[in-house]
């Protein structure tokens, strides 16, 4: 599914920027917003109302605010009826500035939500910028078991009943986070950046086969679990197969692709025995000093490399 075309209700915003409704009887779930750019009117409430681009947030600071209050009430209307007759999203007024009646009626005569926040200007649109880039990122559901190890975001992957709930459980029982199990949301951010988020309605939950449904939040406290994690490593579990030739030095990375970004990506063979949270640790701490700039791969090619050109050299 995409998520980019379908937009986000300004209720979602309300809710995700802690927001207070000036105009409580509209109807904000069906207000939809469909770019990520928001916009300060200066110019529109001056009357200048050229490439004025009306799909946008509208914010008002204290700049936009002070001006219109020095302005007369029929000036004020003319410029209240102009601007509300553009089919904007919203209108987000900040710094806890409270709009004149004037205001308020015309906004609501053209079904226009005034909203409202304490927030600095500045600082507030900063984070409705990311807040909607990231609502309306390009979306995609896959199977999966999204955990917070060590702070990298490992998504594990593999055939229906493998193991990937069961693996989970136990990196929340050494202390990890989980994001979501069974179901993946994953957001393409930006060209380097892929978030993953659980759907509201099995947030938290795991599946266990023979056991069933468990509340992870409940049993193991709001510590153990985390509501959306940038995905840095992929862990693609299958069946051990004696005949296949799995990487046992690590030299090349190997990718999978997801919304164009490419990610990390290791086959782990499964047999019994193998303790596959301690190998999903590792991975992730490994991971993590490869960004870090030390390979153990690269490293030990190095080592045997060096000692061959010294044993040469012994030999000469």
């Amino acid at each position: 599914m995409n998520g980019g075309n379908k937009g986000v209700s300004v209720a979602k915003i309300m809710q995700l920027m802690d927001l207070y409704n000036f105009l409580p009887d509209l109807d904000l779930k069906g207000r939809r917003i469909m770019v990520s750019d928001v916009n300060r009117p200066a110019l529109q409430l001056s009357g200048y109302f050229d490439h004025f681009d009306q799909s946008r947030v509208q914010i008002i600071g204290t700049v936009e605010y002070t001006y219109l209050q020095r302005l007369d009430e029929q000036h004020r209307e003319e410029i209240y009826r102009a601007f509300f007759k553009y089919e904007v999203p919203c209108v987000i007024i900040c710094r806890d500035l409270q709009p004149d009646a004037l205001f308020l009626k015309v906004a609501e005569e053209n079904s226009v939500p005034v909203l409202g926040t304490k927030r600095s200007t500045s600082e507030f649109m900063a984070e409705l910028i990311y807040r909607l880039n990231e609502q309306l990122a390009p979306c995609i559901t896959i199977h999966g078991v999204l955990v917070d190890v060590y702070g990298e975001g490992l998504l594990i992957m593999g055939e229906s009943g493998i193991g990937k709930s069961e693996a989970a459980l136990e990196l929340v029982r050494r202390g990890h986070r989980l994001v979501t199990d069974d179901v993946v949301e994953i957001r393409r951010v930006n060209e380097r950046t892929l978030i993953g988020t659980s759907p509201d309605i099995t947030r938290y939950f795991i599946e266990l086969r023979g056991i069933g449904i468990i509340d992870v939040k409940t049993l193991f406290g709001v510590e153990s679990v985390e509501e959306k994690m940038q995905i840095d490593l992929v862990i693609k579990l299958e069946d051990w197969k004696k005949d296949n030739e799995y990487d046992r030095l690590g030299l090349e990375e190997e990718y999978t692709e997801f919304l164009g970004n490419k990610i990390v990506c290791h086959s782990l063979p499964i047999r019994p025995g193998r303790n596959l949270a301690v190998i999903c640790e590792t991975a992730a701490v490994n991971h993590r000093q490869k960004k870090m700039g030390y390979n153990a791969a690269q490293e030990l090619y190095r080592r045997v490399q060096e000692n061959l050109t010294k044993k040469t050299d012994d030999e000469e």
